[in-house]
């Protein structure tokens, strides 16, 4: 029986020593997988935070792009309207020039547009009651002197050469059919004229003329406004 117990002890000991090495095995194998889950985690939770940071610095620089492109517009819009207002303000001068000046001012338009000299001009309903017939009378008296034969200074000075004077325009007028006439009609223009020579318009109303003129200009006239 002593051998036999002998034997059933080695062996015990023999399966606790294997057990006991199984076991070491075994924590070393969980060690080191628990080792290499955290490192991936790590890994994986490093790599997540990078991924967020680059995300949110790509986003950031959309967001910083779209802030100055939408500033830049804001600018531009800004400064179109205080351009506006600029070449308006200059509409609105024109238009309230005192009567004499606006005469002027009108006359000189007309004699440079017209070709023929037999054109019509029409005028806002305001500007034909107001200066039609005084742009018309001036315009046509420029035509006529620049086409009459000049008199000698000393005749033109007397009474009787003032009337010659005259007459010599009138007939001159008649025969070089020389007359622009005050159209019937009248344009919703702020100011300025329509002239018109058969099918043939020529717009000098002001807000035609401001608008041509932003457009030739415009680049200077905010190069003076918004100088820096």
């Amino acid at each position: 029986m002593e051998g036999i117990e002998k034997i059933t002890a080695k062996i015990a000991q023999d399966a606790q020593a294997e057990i006991n090495k199984l076991a070491a095995e075994t924590d070393e194998k969980v060690k080191a997988l628990q080792a290499n889950a955290e490192h991936q985690a790590q890994q994986e939770a490093n790599d997540i935070v990078e991924k967020g940071r680059m995300a949110a610095a790509e986003r950031l620089e959309r967001l910083s792009s779209a802030a100055q492109l939408e500033r830049r517009k804001l600018e531009l819009a800004a400064k179109q309207e205080v351009l506006g207002e600029a070449f308006d303000l200059a509409l609105e001068k024109l238009c309230s020039l005192p009567e004499q000046e606006y005469i002027g001012l009108l006359t000189k338009l007309a004699l440079e547009a017209s070709t023929s000299g037999r054109e019509q001009i029409i005028f806002s309903q305001k500007d034909r009651a107001r200066v039609g017939k005084q742009v018309v009378m001036a315009v046509n008296e420029a035509l006529v002197k620049d086409r009459a034969p000049s008199l000698p200074e000393e005749v033109s000075k007397s009474k009787v050469g003032a009337f010659v004077g005259k007459l010599v325009h009138n007939t001159t007028a008649v025969v070089t059919g020389t007359g622009l006439t005050l159209s019937e009609k009248t344009r919703d223009i702020r100011g300025g004229f329509i002239m018109v020579d058969g099918d043939v318009e020529i717009n000098c109303a002001f807000e035609t003329l401001v608008r041509l003129q932003r457009e030739q200009m415009e680049k200077k006239v905010a190069d003076a406004l918004f100088q820096s």
